[in-house]
């Protein structure tokens, strides 16, 4: 659990602070930077184009913009800094450009919602966060300390390995806290599961043979790939019972299997792939240890070739409810909409969880109520947007000055 002691104290953003926040957001301004964002299709290890769009946004508004290549030089990362100059906290917005490989959607508003691919996955989130730094410069409000907004490349898996976060943390791009604008909106995520892609596949040798000319006498992958859905689907039950409160359960998950091109030949080839999830606590060394031990047995007992990918997505995380940033969030929270939000689990994996568990900081997702993450009917309201911009804003009035 990460439990940070930030030194100095919560500032409880005043009604006049907030009204003044609220007038400085512009909904057309940030309406135009979300559609700019998502009009450049920006596929995962292709976000170059989108990460110099932003670029040249930010310096058109006067936020200085630094090009870290955090390990992936194909496509640099974006940081930009608002300042006040005086002693404080650093709060960093952190938001992916990269998108799902689906068909390209471009982006249009109608009835007060924006469609199009990246609207709600993430670009739309990323315009809020820039809109916040735009309030916070123009209201003059911020008594101390700084932002830190930093947007990249590599964020969606398989195609992506969450690297590029890893280095720009490593580069010190890194506040004292972190939001991130993914698509949650309720409740305020304090724990969060980590998760693995799981890819297997299962050979045999020689070729593919009817059934009935020796195709009957060959090590079965069919066969095998059953006794790993049976073994996993008994670990599955065993993980069940490594259950927390908010967070959930444990998990051995398979969404996917394939083999064979007819109904009478022995293929050589079979697939599954899946998930594997875990609670906080839960070594992910000993989990993919774990996993390997199980396909290596089969392999054995079924004279077959087995090899398992382990596409580490992201480790398990918890923070302390206790912790100031989350006292400055639920302060910014009440501020822009009068209400605090419950605490919760985070149900998916993103950056935050890096964040916390390679960077030390507590992280908070937080976002627009977007939907169609992954689909090709991507839509976030406008509306949606200008309150994110509005709690970010003030979010880091609460945490960032003295």
């Amino acid at each position: 659990m990460v439990n940070v002691n930030q030194g100095n104290a919560t500032m409880i953003p005043t009604p006049e602070i907030a009204e003044r926040i609220k007038s400085a957001v512009q909904v057309g301004r940030l309406l135009e930077t979300a559609i700019r964002l998502v009009e450049v299709p920006s596929p995962t290890r292709s976000a170059k184009v989108v990460s110099d769009r932003l670029d040249e946004i930010l310096q058109a508004d006067g936020f200085p913009v630094e090009r870290p290549e955090a390990g992936w030089p194909e496509a640099p990362a974006v940081a930009s800094r608002y300042e006040t100059g005086k002693p404080g906290r650093i709060l960093q917005f952190n938001g992916h450009l990269d998108t799902v490989h689906l068909p390209f959607v471009a982006p249009r508003v109608e009835n007060g919602l924006l469609y199009g691919s990246g609207s709600s996955d993430m670009k739309g989130g990323i315009a809020a966060a820039v809109e916040a730094m735009r309030a916070l410069r123009d209201a003059d409000v911020l008594s101390g300390g700084s932002v830190l907004l930093t947007a990249h490349d590599l964020h969606e898996t398989p195609w992506g390995d969450g690297t590029q976060v890893d280095g720009l943390i490593d580069a010190g791009y890194l506040g004292d806290a972190v939001l991130l604008p993914e698509y949650l909106c309720t409740p305020l995520p304090i724990i969060g599961r980590g998760l693995s892609v799981l890819n297997i596949n299962v050979k045999r040798a020689g070729e593919p043979v009817h059934e009935v000319l020796g195709g009957i006498e060959q090590p079965s992958v069919i066969g095998a790939g059953a006794e790993i859905v049976k073994r996993f689907e008994a670990l599955d039950v065993e993980l069940s019972q490594k259950t927390h409160p908010m967070a959930g359960r444990e998990s051995m998950f398979l969404g996917q299997i394939s083999s064979g091109e007819i109904f009478n030949q022995s293929p050589t080839e079979l697939h599954l792939a899946g998930t594997r999830r875990w609670l906080p606590g839960t070594s992910p060394v000993e989990v993919e240890q774990q996993y390997h031990d199980i396909l290596a047995e089969v392999a054995a007992e079924r004279g077959v070739e087995i090899t398992g990918r382990f596409q580490m997505a992201r480790d398990a995380i918890e923070i302390d409810p206790g912790d100031p940033f989350v006292a400055a969030f639920q302060a910014g929270h009440v501020a822009a909409t009068g209400r605090e939000l419950p605490i919760g689990a985070k149900p998916f994996v993103d950056d935050g969880n890096t964040f916390v568990s390679h960077g030390r900081i507590p992280a908070i997702t937080h976002g627009p109520d977007a939907k169609g993450a992954h689909t090709l009917h991507e839509e976030v309201p406008v509306d949606e947007l200008v309150r994110v911009a509005i709690v970010y804003a003030l979010t880091a009035v609460a945490f960032c000055g003295e």
